[in-house]
């Protein structure tokens, strides 16, 4: 490309299409300049500017939310957007407001600097932003290690937890593994489908759309295929999905409780929505339906049993809570199974999201409340008893994992109502055979953390001297009190009554 040529592209930018992530970019460098600008006495105001910023940009796309460039790509490209698109923009920006949240908690606890977690936050959020927009390969890779390298941090905050520092390092380790298999399948592809000597090759194989009629003229090439499955097992790593699961255990005890909650929902749903992109209805690998579909079968058979039986004899939460986050992957896997066969599953794995999403975080938020200065360190048995001294946070982590567990009529169930329809119309019978099991299966263990928080199993020291065995429990502020009655009452109201949400979700 000329000089010419490369600043008329640059002229023709609509930067206007990424307003709601450089509005987050703004206020993250803002947040690093008034840490140094401001005294320390004032710098208690900095975490709320950071959750200020991610309401308003949040207002700011919704009242956007029918954009003229919807349907239409921009930056030569790179980003195509759409309906969708919006949509998990909006989840994002729900979920970082929520992390805020939590962290106030959390980071109270800990003599650390607050500032660099929110603005690490916000530059994760808007990676995801951008990840879910994505129309080109090289976009796609850049955006999904920004926001990885990112988390690499963000896990081993708590600098001065040995638990932390491990699970960072563990999750730069595999982090570094699934990135290199992501990268070796792009490569595969991009040399590939730019071959002049192969039939319909692509001027330019990195684009989605000239990459899929690449695929669409070539449909049993086998360098083709080897570099989808890499690129397939790259992005099962970054949704925690059997056999790439290894980390999540790991990396959620360890991580801060706010990071966990973060990785759970946020980041497993910019997995799908990278997912969806390649291997939905007309994306880019759907003429190699008859690879990718076994593989995603395979894969959704195995997260569900993998996770709900790994998750049976789990005491430490945090661990319960990761390998329950392996079957709940195995569902979303089996909407996206199902997406090539029936339209609703689209709107059926959107509304899952959400669900999942309110759940999750009521939960985490009930566990912030719990934890201790060692964040890593909480056991079921920490629950016990706590209907007696807060019947709220008791509610809360009922509803919460009477939902994660699909308990009628909560919204979690109406969300794996909705996936098993899409797979019933789709035929796959003996998937939703396995999901049904992993639904059983996981009623056990949610209800046993349910169990402990309404009797008293857990009795204090004979010694005294030697002190509590449980951390102290944080008493409930307001906003987070609003918070998690906010996050309980959805997941009821939407249990109740999904029909507007679940119409609405059906037609993106």
């Amino acid at each position: 490309m000329t000089l010419e040529a490369a600043k008329l592209a640059a002229a023709n930018n609509l930067w206007g299409a990424i307003l709601p992530e450089l509005m987050l970019a703004g206020v993250a460098l803002l947040l690093l300049a008034l840490e140094i600008l401001l005294p320390r006495r004032q710098q208690h105001v900095l975490p709320d500017l950071a959750g200020a910023g991610i309401l308003g940009t949040l207002l700011g796309l919704c009242f956007n939310w029918d954009s003229g460039m919807l349907g239409s790509e921009t930056f030569g490209g790179l980003l195509y957007h759409s309906t969708s698109g919006q949509l998990l923009r909006a989840f994002f920006l729900i979920a970082a407001f929520l992390t805020c949240v939590i962290a106030r908690l959390t980071l109270a606890r800990q003599k650390m600097p607050r500032v660099e977690f929110y603005h690490l936050l916000l530059i994760c959020t808007a990676a995801m932003m951008l990840l879910a927009q994505t129309n080109h390969l090289l976009m796609l890779f850049v955006t999904l290690e920004t926001l990885t390298i990112a988390l690499y941090v963000l896990v081993s905050y708590h600098r001065t937890s040995p638990a932390s520092l491990e699970a960072g390092l563990k999750y730069v380790l595999m982090g570094a593994l699934s990135s290199g298999l992501l990268l070796f399948g792009i490569t595969l592809l991009y040399g590939v489908a730019g071959n002049p000597s192969l039939a319909g090759h692509a001027a330019r194989p990195f684009h989605y759309a000239d990459l899929a009629a690449f695929l669409t003229a070539n449909p049993n090439h086998f360098i083709a295929s080897l570099g989808i499955v890499l690129v397939l097992a790259g992005v099962a790593f970054k949704i925690g999905a059997f056999p790439f699961q290894i980390w999540v255990p790991d990396v959620y005890q360890g991580a801060p409780t706010p990071v966990t909650a973060f990785l759970a929902v946020a980041s497993k749903a910019a997995g799908f929505a990278v997912l969806l992109g390649l291997c939905g209805p007309g994306a880019v690998f759907s003429s190699y339906a008859w690879l990718t579909t076994p593989v995603l079968t395979a894969m959704a058979a195995a997260s569900l049993l993998f996770g709900n039986l790994a998750a049976l004899t789990q005491h430490k939460v945090k661990r319960l809570l990761g390998l329950s986050g392996v079957s709940h992957a195995g569902f979303l896997l089996l909407g996206v199974v199902a997406a090539g066969a029936t339209p609703m599953a689209i709107g059926a794995i959107y509304f899952y999201l959400f669900a999942y999403l309110l759940a999750a975080f009521a939960v985490f938020g009930v566990m912030a409340h719990l934890a201790g200065p060692d964040d890593a360190d909480q056991e079921l048995d920490h629950y016990a008893g706590l209907a007696k001294e807060s019947p709220f946070l008791a509610g809360v982590l009922t509803v919460g994992l009477g939902s994660l567990a699909g308990i009628p009529p909560l919204a979690g169930f109406m969300g794996k109502l909705f996936i098993f329809l899409a797979a019933f119309q789709a035929g796959a019978r003996a998937m939703l055979a396995v999901a049904i099991v992993g639904v059983v299966v996981s009623i056990y263990y949610y209800f046993g953390w349910i169990r402990a928080a309404y009797f008293e199993t857990w009795t204090p020291p004979a010694d005294a001297a030697a002190g509590p065995t449980r951390p102290a429990r944080t008493p409930v502020g307001l906003l987070a009190g609003v918070t998690l009655g906010a996050l309980a009452l959805a997941s009821l109201v939407i249990g109740f009554y999904p029909g507007p949400l679940g119409h609405w979700l059906a037609m993106r």
